[in-house]
């Protein structure tokens, strides 16, 4: 049996990555990690992030896995590079492959972003769009954070009247800011944080005309990519996941059973407070 795919969220957000990995790669065995008690990580500072980030790595390291998904915008975005620097085994982050999806994507050169305020002020999404298109004229990039969707996703309130108020909100303010920079077309919008494809449907309904660009489906791909699964999957066995969380909140298997489509089954406390990432060259 071959070591098992491990993924960390701050919380559920990353149910959203796995079910594209399981979708693309069935007959893998998975390893989810949600830290739920210190969600979110949008609000903290980079160093906080880092620190959690890499103590939920080393917890995956632990559990012997062949590689990491950071299931986190956030993470990805200010600590990926560390982890990356530490661990012998390939780890892959949710921007760049988003930022390929929404190059490729684009038409009106006009690309929105929307996530936790940690992932927007990082400025990484841009940051990554303007490298991969080189010398290329550069897309506009809008970006936009929205953190009230973190609670409302973690709190299940995936089609509440109220989420959806929110949503309209922010998209109001998102277009708007686009318009008064003269660039009312955005036609490309990447959901730039793992909890919000939990609010496609919501999303969809809202902007109809507009791309939206689920970071987990593409870093899935990659995922896919690194392993060398070039087969249709062909497995008819229930998914192999065993889930982890710092925190157990009530809400979460009704939550995950009804994204992923499956019982969850038991789901095991994790303790992650005393982990310390270790440089592989420190050893």
């Amino acid at each position: 049996m071959t070591a098992p795919i491990g993924v960390f969220d701050s919380g559920i957000g990353g149910l959203s990555v796995l079910r594209e990995l399981l979708r693309l790669m069935p007959d893998e065995s998975y390893i989810y990690l949600g830290d739920s008690a210190r969600v979110p990580y949008g609000t903290k500072s980079a160093e906080t992030v880092r620190l959690f980030a890499g103590q939920c790595a080393q917890f995956l390291l632990d559990q012997g896995v062949q590689l990491i998904v950071v299931a986190c915008n956030t993470a990805s975005a200010v600590a990926l590079e560390t982890i990356r620097a530490a661990v012998d085994v390939p780890v892959i982050g949710m921007i760049e492959p988003a930022a390929r999806a929404a190059l490729q994507s684009t038409r009106s050169g006009q690309i929105g972003v929307i996530g936790t305020r940690g992932t927007v002020s990082s400025g990484a999404y841009p940051a990554v769009i303007q490298a991969l298109n080189g010398h290329a004229p550069a897309p506009a990039v809008h970006s936009f954070a929205c953190p009230l969707f973190v609670p409302l996703v973690e709190e299940g309130w995936i089609d509440h009247p109220a989420t959806r108020l929110v949503a309209q909100d922010y998209l109001d303010h998102l277009f708007a800011h686009g318009a008064a920079a003269g660039s009312p077309d955005i036609d490309t919008l990447v959901l730039g944080c793992t909890h919000y494809p939990l609010l496609k449907p919501l999303l969809h309904e809202l902007l109809p005309s507009v791309h939206l660009i689920d970071c987990g489906e593409h870093a899935a791909h990659v995922a896919r990519d690194i392993l060398c699964h070039s087969a249709p999957p062909s497995s008819n066995a229930a998914p192999n996941v065993r889930f982890y969380l710092t925190d157990i909140p009530p809400a979460f298997v009704s939550i995950a059973e009804r994204f992923l489509g499956f019982s969850v089954g038991g789901v095991e406390r994790a303790d992650i407070d005393h982990l310390v990432l270790v440089d592989k060259m420190m050893g």
